[in-house]
């Protein structure tokens, strides 16, 4: 165990403004898990709103100013977690069916599980985002946005949630098989 308070440089890196911004896109996820449960979506969607462009504030001030490898590791957790938090939920008033909000954590548990046991496996590990699974994210982002406005305002367009549902369950499916095709094969 080292003796003494981390090095001025360790602490300092941890508390750049790219990372404190992520820290707090973490933070609004039991916030918006919360005000989903009491029934006010309509400041679940404008916190879901201010979490996504926390997300790109972050990213311009990462590239900005410089980033480290701890706001690239925390940056996606921030984003899963919200996005994981917000399916459950949502299908918890019903908002959203059950089966979708399985699939999409299902999805996230095979690939973060796969990434554990290649790793304990001692494999390298390599994460690198496909077309598709930008896609996945994209639509996923897009259905949790219109359900928060539709249920929390009561604006939407008819439909658009339905098709927005069946492209999450596609792109979630099809991103889910890929990770699954391309670490079998090696890449």
């Amino acid at each position: 165990m080292p003796d003494g308070p981390p090095a001025r440089g360790a602490t300092a890196s941890l508390l750049n403004l790219p990372n404190i911004v992520t820290f707090g896109r973490l933070c609004a996820v039991p916030l918006a898990f919360w005000l989903v449960l009491v029934h006010r979506v309509d400041q679940a969607f404008l916190l879901f709103v201010a979490a996504g462009l926390s997300d790109a504030l972050d990213g311009w001030l990462a590239r900005r100013y410089g980033g480290n490898a701890i706001g690239a590791m925390m940056d996606p957790v921030a984003d899963k977690a919200l996005l994981v938090t917000m399916y459950i939920t949502l299908a918890t008033i019903s908002a959203l069916p059950a089966w979708l909000a399985i699939l999409v954590v299902f999805r996230d548990l095979l690939i973060v599980g796969g990434i554990v046991v290649l790793a304990v496996l001692g494999h390298e590990v390599a994460i690198r985002p496909i077309y598709i699974s930008k896609l996945n994210t994209l639509m996923q982002i897009l259905l949790i946005a219109v359900i928060l406005l539709q249920v929390g305002f009561g604006l939407g367009i008819p439909g658009l949630d339905f098709v927005l549902t069946w492209c999450v369950a596609t792109t979630t499916v099809a991103s889910g098989a890929a990770y699954v095709w391309n670490t079998a094969r090696g890449k």
